[in-house]
């Protein structure tokens, strides 16, 4: 299918989000905050799900590594839709190099551009036939400096696979540890004008909607030495206290009601490039939990989600973030495995 074309309908715009739940961040009077969830290692691809997805969101700093790629979509491709938001992205050919990893076991859907943001969408061999719809939008809310051109904004696929109908948002915010409104804006700005242009009429919610990316959020009241101590000595609970993206959630501010994994792995900026260690440049940034992946369930749809894994991958090093991998299981409410 290839470079999709991109999607605007108007059934989409600020008033039907924010009632449908299709991207809106803030849906609601009651504050739910981003509820956390534990991880069932257990993936049940073989049993009773309809439906299993991989979602991975990696900032390259504008580097590329081949070798780094292959690992990102690992040898285990026991899923069948591969979802990758890329931040920082290169001038070079990144499709090329999924494609040629993922020729074995899957086939480019779709895959959507804005300078610096690129998205990926991955299907099994056999997909195609699933597809009843595929659509792509993007929006841009600023920011495209220094050498690589660090574009700010969101791109977003809708996919009705099967029956079941999935938003994919994928974004890189405003920087820098003092700019919490200004991400809180951006979050609320995509939401409301992604999907918002056409005359196209649609009815229906989408039944998972999921947001990844290079969020930037990071630590709030914490210097970097004492949260490095904490991360040395494995205690990133106490962190996850001081984690902007939960304190703003918690007020009400964005991705209320949304669900995340539980941070068990360390915060996966900023590192020494090539390395597993925080920057040591004189800036010392405090680590921070920047790339995350979310995702919320319309309780009409029917469907339960299983979070199988939550994960940092640790083994690549050619960025100054680490990527980050969700394995989201979806299955028939009330079946078991």
């Amino acid at each position: 299918m290839g470079n999709c074309t991109s999607f605007t309908p108007s059934k989409w715009g600020l008033s039907e989000l924010q009632s449908n739940g299709m991207v809106s961040v803030d849906e609601d009077e009651t504050h739910e905050g981003i509820r956390t969830i534990r991880i069932q290692k257990a993936c049940e691809f073989t049993t009773s799900s309809v439906l299993c997805v991989c979602i991975i969101t990696w900032n390259m700093n504008g580097k590329m590594s081949v070798e780094d790629i292959t690992k990102l979509v690992s040898s285990n491709r026991k899923f069948d839709l591969l979802v990758i938001g890329l931040q920082e992205v290169p001038k070079c050919d990144v499709a090329q190099v999924l494609q040629e990893t993922m020729v074995e076991t899957h086939i480019l859907l779709c895959q959507k551009t804005m300078q610096s943001l690129q998205m990926f969408l991955f299907g099994a061999k056999s997909s195609e036939k699933y597809i009843r719809e595929l659509k792509v939008d993007k929006h841009a809310v600023g920011g495209c400096g220094g050498i690589i051109g660090r574009k700010k904004g969101a791109i977003a696929m809708y996919i009705n696979f099967s029956e079941i109908r999935m938003l994919f948002v994928s974004c890189h915010l405003a920087a820098h540890e003092h700019k919490v409104e200004k991400r809180n804006s951006e979050c609320q700005h995509i939401s409301h004008s992604l999907f918002s242009k056409n005359d196209i009429q649609y009815t229906k919610p989408a039944d998972v909607t999921v947001w990844l990316g290079d969020l930037n959020y990071r630590l709030q009241g914490i210097s970097s030495i004492p949260a490095r101590k904490l991360i040395e000595e494995n205690c990133q609970s106490k962190l996850r206290d001081k984690d902007q993206l939960l304190q703003e959630a918690e007020k009400g501010e964005v991705f209320n009601g949304y669900c995340e994994g539980t941070l068990l792995f360390k915060p996966t900026y900023k590192y020494n490039i090539g390395s597993s260690n925080y920057d040591t440049s004189y800036k010392i940034r405090v680590p921070s939990w920047t790339d995350r992946i979310l995702f919320k369930v319309d309780h009409l749809s029917g469907l339960d989600a299983i979070l199988s894994s939550y994960e940092a991958l640790d083994c690549i090093g050619s960025s100054d973030h680490k990527p980050v991998r969700a394995h989201l299981c979806l299955k028939v409410h009330g079946d078991s495995a």
